[in-house]
């Protein structure tokens, strides 16, 4: 009899494709459980005996990198939903906010140039979409 494989751990975030929201974790109490968290709407579909289902997700309102879409909503990202799961992170640390999302914009003006180096993505608009409604007042 073989022995049980080991339990495989998951890879550390990478600080490009994952914001670590523990210091804002510690202060405000965890998130809600994944099972807990209202679904997202997606759509219907027809089913077989000609009904209607609906479709959810739980999924993270994360970017799908190149295209800059959020994974659940496929809204620019950082769709609304984003924005105020990361203003909950980082409620008493909007500096660290700004960095974090500077990083974003820098990878996003990149990829998106690449995607389209002919009609590449405006830098006010980008700004205003990364940074603009974050800012310190």
């Amino acid at each position: 009899m073989q022995p049980a494989p080991e339990p495989r751990t998951p890879p550390p975030p990478n600080s490009r494709w994952h914001h670590e929201p523990a210091r804002a974790t510690a202060r405000l109490g965890p998130l809600a459980p994944a099972q807990t968290r209202r679904p997202n709407f997606v759509g219907l579909v027809q089913d077989g005996a000609g009904g209607r289902t609906l479709v959810t997700t739980t999924a993270p309102h994360m970017p799908l990198r190149p295209l800059w879409l959020c994974r659940a909503c496929a809204a620019p990202w950082p769709c609304g939903s984003a924005r105020v799961t990361l203003l909950r992170e980082y409620a008493h640390d909007r500096v660290a906010l700004l960095v974090y999302l500077g990083g974003q914009l820098h990878d996003a003006a990149e990829q998106l140039y690449r995607l389209n180096p002919n009609d590449g993505p405006n830098p006010k608009q980008l700004f205003d979409r990364f940074l603009g409604w974050a800012r310190l007042r």
